[in-house]
């Protein structure tokens, strides 16, 4: 089993590791974003750098952008498709290897997840499960987001220095998704768990113990809903999993690499949201006392969050076809990887990027939940769920404060914080207005 896994990694991850730690020491920029030699992708040195060799410059053998239309452009183009192990272009005895050794985990990064499918496939898996994410039904999980941030918030009181990731702003968003899924409350913390282990795959060019350490929480996950099915298969619920169980649309494969990409990407994004908007909004006071002033600001603060602290930073596309795109000729089968990150620093797109301005007009327009048929599915919850939460943290505890530097978690794609260690001082005037509610 270790050496299948081993060859897996290998032909996965590990010769492409080797090849960008080299061309990381040469100089390469974009080798340099993918071993995290940035902290905020949008606007380091190295993004800056492949702005001036052009819209599209090759670098590591693939061609690259941070250019704000041409990321949107590609994402919306169907000459484009996502990036997969099993990708027609690949040699097939690698393609061979790949099967043989293949687990059937249910990996974020290989299919059949949602999140590495195309139409027609993509398309029958979104349109099971879309109603659960629509306006009408977030709208009806306002009011259990405001009980559970509620719920947290009253624990914190209790803890002279709380960590905002493990306490808040990881809980929030696994509440709700274990209630969309029809999971108990005494699954959150394995929830936490086998998401935050698992969340390096979506990284390239993992190390061999990331991806085995990885790998083996999904060997976790996958018996867990090999059970969960056949429990939901002879007594169905009214949940979001038994949506899945019960149709006859989808393999059990199937069934499960999507009911783990919910379950993953439910919760994942809204936590480096929250944790991503308690640092900036911690880090800059003026911006802060604008909304505690303001609070009709809130939606407009959190798509500046997303703007300015993208949670995801880069994803990659391939062309289906020579494409003739920016004066560039992309050949079938080419690698083309888009920072999204960069995009949401585009000074074309977003006057004086660098600054932090939760005012600022157009920042919904940021691709921080991608877009074209693969954009965020739950973008209408992680909204709803980050306003609620973050407006309710602060107008609690204006004082908040952290107690030293939050700690990131060592990803390279994924910007988050792993602790965040905070002081409280609740606002008397603003709890007696809550408790009269």
């Amino acid at each position: 089993m270790v050496t299948r896994a081993w060859i897996r990694w290998l032909l996965l991850h590990g010769l492409t590791r080797s090849y960008l730690l080299w061309s990381a020491r040469r100089g390469d920029p974009l080798a340099q974003i993918v071993f995290g030699q940035d902290r905020l992708l949008g606007a380091s040195p190295f993004i800056e750098e492949i702005r001036e060799r052009g819209r599209l410059p090759k670098l590591s053998g693939a061609h690259v952008t941070a250019d704000y239309a041409l990321c949107r452009h590609i994402l919306r183009d169907n000459r484009f498709g996502v990036v997969t192990p099993n990708h027609v272009v690949i040699p097939k005895p690698i393609r061979w290897v790949l099967a043989k050794t293949d687990r059937e985990l249910p990996n974020l990064a290989e299919p059949p997840s949602m999140l590495v499918t195309d139409p027609p496939e993509h398309t029958r898996y979104r349109r099971l499960v879309g109603q659960a994410f629509s306006p009408r039904a977030v709208a009806a999980l306002e009011q259990r987001a405001v009980e559970v941030t509620d719920g947290l918030l009253e624990r914190l009181e209790s803890k002279p220095q709380p960590d905002l990731i493990e306490d808040f702003a990881a809980q929030v968003p696994v509440a709700i998704i274990a209630e969309i899924l029809g999971f108990p409350a005494d699954m959150h913390s394995t929830m936490l768990k086998w998401g935050f282990n698992s969340a390096p795959l979506v990284d390239r060019a993992l190390s061999w113990t990331t991806y085995r350490h990885a790998t083996d929480e999904l060997a976790e996950v996958k018996q867990y809903f090999d059970q969960r099915i056949d429990m939901l298969t002879a007594e169905p619920g009214d949940d979001l999993l038994t949506v899945l169980v019960t149709s006859d649309e989808l393999t059990r494969r199937e069934q499960i690499a999507n009911a783990a990409l919910l379950l993953d990407a439910g919760f994942l994004t809204t936590v480096n949201l929250l944790g991503n908007g308690i640092a900036l909004l911690t880090s800059h006071p003026d911006q802060l006392g604008l909304l505690l002033a303001q609070p009709e600001l809130w939606p407009g603060a959190i798509e500046e969050i997303l703007r300015y602290d993208c949670p995801v930073r880069m994803t990659a596309r391939m062309a289906n076809c020579d494409v003739d795109i920016a004066d560039q000729h992309i050949k079938r089968g080419s690698l083309v990887l888009l920072s999204l990150a960069g995009a949401n620093y585009d000074p074309g797109v977003f006057p004086d990027p660098e600054r932090f301005d939760v005012t600022r007009a157009n920042a919904a327009d940021h691709l921080a939940f991608s877009s074209g048929v693969h954009g965020c599915l739950g973008y209408r919850l992680a909204r709803m769920e980050g306003v609620i939460a973050l407006r309710t943290l602060f107008e609690r505890y204006p004082d908040l404060r952290l107690d030293g530097p939050p700690i990131p978690r060592r990803l390279k794609n994924l910007h988050a914080y792993r602790s965040m260690p905070a002081k409280l001082t609740a606002d008397p005037g603003s709890q007696a207005e809550r408790t009269g509610r």
